[in-house]
């Protein structure tokens, strides 16, 4: 009852609304981003009042309670995320453990209902993670046959409200979405990070000394104001027209001898490569916010100059390979010798039990992670290394990785 009661509620109304964005997905073809973070809005806002509702009964008995759910709430996020969702539940579900094991330690000779409410929640959390395994283990689906999601969401909007009985097991929306979604990819998502840091915001600012104040220093309103360089300006339009150029040619998808040709994609996560052969390659070039099936036995993968986009893969002969890139992600469900990532900020890998033997090349890159399929069908992420250290041993340099504390 009481605090608890009032939060419960609130998840609750965040999951029917959740279900109810769920079926728009199931009947509906994807939107633009745009339509996208309409859609999303309302659970977005449920979320992030149920993190307040926290952050505003900090003085309540129950607050442990509270904690658990506001630190794990963002699970419902996993609609944003590709290609590995269901990891993404798994690390919102750990994040609250702190909170829930000190439920089960407080009241376990107390009150059994306590014990058995943080466990309930540890279950829902659960079974999300086994539903978006089953359902949307790459990302979310959509139907690609489907009607205008944003004419059907306002169709069902009503009757979804007036909808009664308990939520399913557990659809999702996201509340950190314009955090998540926006893995470091989204310039939105600094702005948050800034945000979040509080009153540590202003320590980024650099300091004014009284010579630079001109209510301190009257030689300075004397002075005209500088202008404006224009060869800056001129510059600046000319590398933001390039892209722009870039990103309006046509899309491209098709097989040209030997290589499967993927270029210029923007927002489409549903491409799939299944008609592939073991002598063939495939071709990803300057796609952005995209998601890549490849089905069946290729030769190679090269991603080119790609930004926030994903490649998921069966068996390889020879070689994964970025480039250029920024924000990328690669997933394994068979063999694949090599991986190999070159000039590349932000590249994550997702390994399957077939492929642990795989060797990761990597140079001039950060941010590079590389995650491990676990017995109980998680994944262990583990950063491959940045720096090194060398030094003279009389005849040659000799370099090891440094260990970061």
């Amino acid at each position: 009852g009481g605090d608890v009661q009032t939060h419960a509620s609130m998840v609750e109304k965040a999951l029917m609304t959740q279900r109810q964005f769920l079926g728009v997905v199931a009947k509906s073809r994807q939107p633009d981003k745009h339509g996208l973070v309409t859609l999303l809005q309302p659970t977005s806002e449920q979320i992030q009042a149920i993190q307040d509702f926290r952050e505003k009964n900090r003085t309540s008995k129950l607050f442990n309670h509270l904690s658990a759910i506001s630190e794990s709430i963002a699970a419902l996020g996993w609609v944003t995320v590709a290609p590995a969702p269901a990891p993404f539940i798994k690390e919102m579900s750990d994040a609250c453990q702190f909170y829930t094991n000190r439920v089960l330690v407080d009241y376990k000779e107390k009150d059994k209902t306590h014990v058995d409410w943080a466990r309930s929640w540890l279950t829902v959390l659960s079974e999300l993670q086994a539903f978006v395994k089953e359902h949307h283990l790459t990302g979310l689906v959509w139907n690609p046959k489907g009607g205008d999601a944003m004419a059907l969401a306002g169709s069902g909007a009503a009757p979804g409200r007036g909808a009664g009985g308990p939520p399913p097991p557990p659809p999702p929306p996201p509340a950190d979405f314009m955090n998540n979604q926006i893995p470091a990819e989204d310039p939105r998502a600094a702005l948050f990070r800034d945000l979040n840091k509080g009153e540590d915001i202003s320590k980024g600012l650099k300091k004014v000394s009284s010579d630079q104040m001109t209510h301190k220093n009257p030689a300075l309103r004397s002075q005209a104001p500088v202008a404006p360089k224009s060869a800056p300006t001129q510059q600046a339009s000319r590398f933001g027209s390039k892209p722009s150029q870039e990103i309006t040619k046509p899309p491209k998808l098709e097989l040209e001898g030997k290589k499967w040709c993927v270029e210029y994609q923007v927002n489409n996560q549903g491409i799939v490569l299944d008609q592939t052969q073991m002598n063939q390659s495939v071709c990803v070039y300057k796609c952005v916010n995209s998601v890549i099936q490849v089905k069946g036995k290729v030769n190679s993968i090269v991603i080119d100059s790609c930004k926030k986009t994903a490649v998921v893969f069966e068996d390889i002969v020879s070689v994964v390979e970025f480039i250029n890139c920024q924000s990328v992600k690669a997933q394994s469900m068979g063999r694949v010798p090599t991986i190999a990532v070159d000039k590349t900020d932000g590249a994550h890998i997702y390994l399957s039990d077939k492929s642990l033997d795989v060797e990761v090349v990597t140079s001039k890159s950060s941010e590079v992670n590389v995650s491990i399929p676990t017995p109980s069908g998680d994944f262990m992420e583990i950063p491959v290394p940045e720096q090194y250290k060398s030094t003279w041993n009389g005849k040659a340099l000799t370099t090891c990785v440094i260990e970061k504390a």
